[in-house]
């Protein structure tokens, strides 16, 4: 078992309790499961696992693994679990929802690609008694949980950190905003908390809605703000994740400028780290990726044996279309050079040498990174 696995399942075993869901009725009334799943079953159960692209480094490096760990311990290795990732396609996602259904598993966790989209294929889950757990992001129709991070302060991370590496010179020129993709809920989630702190203390000069949060599309669009405002105008930049930052500092440097801006992210993904290190980004938000996918896990077991998620979602959201979905909310942390071994290093994330390769090993120990 590497440091991350072990980390993973001794952090969420030390809090693990009893779980229980609600009754959920159609896809307007409360949240909390499916009627015709109240049968108690034992470990050895399927369970179906939808993650939406391979694009977000974290999800087959994170998610994936420790997900499909925590079911195995929850079952003494005795579940199965079916996995598919839609690659940023939504309407494959709905298929393939459809052949979990056809394969009759016992539950199942959907990260969505698009969450409107995938109401219609939650509902078809639920009425063919599969309880749905919505993962990092809130899908729409009669979901019976939901974990993720609480992203409104991911975005007040990100805004935060973006005025104090501005300083007195927040107002100085433009700020440049590459927000996620419309389709993932979180992402207006993370614009709004970025906002909420950013409005009225910088000049946005452009912002812009990323499909798929796609690097290429935000290397364009970081293209396009330089071009409109002039590259000695742009202070700063808003990224909300690290793979849009990727493309970004791209753009920002085959531009010319003698000295990056500042530039946020998310997600904590090694090359943003390392970017980090250089000084190329600025910041990154730290989600811990086991707590998350060890809840998801807890969950999914629980709602395909038949019972509750209550206790160990200690709150409840609401969706456009389902009211008091039973939810667990990690919080984040905002990541810097000066904290980078005490948070993604700490908790098993990454190694030293991970990080610090030849490339990066001056940069690491300058920042005191050994």
């Amino acid at each position: 078992m590497n440091t991350l696995m072990r980390r993973a399942a001794v952090g969420i075993a030390a809090g693990a309790v009893a779980v229980s869901l609600a009754a959920c009725g159609s896809a307007k009334e409360s949240g909390g499961g499916s009627d015709k799943s109240s049968a108690k079953k034992g470990d050895d159960l399927t369970i179906g696992l939808l993650l939406p692209d391979v694009v977000t480094a974290r999800y087959e490096k994170f998610d994936k693994p420790l997900i499909e760990k925590k079911i195995s311990e929850l079952t003494g290795g005795k579940a199965t679990v079916k996995y598919a990732n839609a690659k940023s396609q939504a309407p494959t996602q709905s298929q393939q929802v459809e052949t979990m259904i056809t394969n009759k598993v016992d539950a199942l966790i959907v990260d969505p690609v698009d969450s409107k989209a995938i109401a219609g294929s939650v509902k078809k889950a639920q009425d063919a008694g599969i309880p749905v757990v919505a993962y990092d992001r809130l899908a729409e129709g009669p979901i019976s949980g939901y974990t993720s991070f609480d992203n409104k302060e991911v975005g007040k991370a990100q805004g935060t950190a973006l005025l104090k590496a501005l300083g007195d010179k927040a107002k100085s020129g433009k700020v440049v905003m590459i927000n996620g993709s419309i389709t993932d809920p979180n992402a207006k989630d993370f614009k709004d908390g970025a906002h909420s702190v950013l409005d009225g203390k910088v000049n946005i000069g452009k912002e812009y809605d990323t499909p798929d949060w796609d690097a290429q599309k935000a290397n364009g669009e970081m293209e396009g703000a330089l071009t409109a405002l002039g590259k000695n105008k742009i202070v700063g930049v808003y990224s909300a994740n690290d793979t849009m930052a990727g493309g970004i500092i791209t753009a920002l440097k085959s531009a010319g400028l003698s000295k990056i801006p500042p530039v946020t992210g998310q997600d904590a993904e090694l090359n943003g780290v390392q970017r980090i290190v250089t000084g190329d980004q600025y910041m990154s938000v730290y989600k811990p990726y086991p707590k998350e996918a060890e809840v998801a896990a807890e969950m999914a077991v629980a709602l395909a044996k038949g019972e509750k998620v209550d206790s160990v979602a200690k709150t409840t959201v609401d969706s456009p279309t389902t009211k008091g979905v039973p939810a667990v909310l990690v919080p984040v942390i905002s990541l810097t050079k000066d904290n980078i071994n005490d948070t993604v290093v700490k908790d098993g994330i990454y190694t030293v040498s991970q990080i610090c390769t030849p490339k990066y090993k001056s940069a690491c120990d300058k920042i005191g990174l050994k």
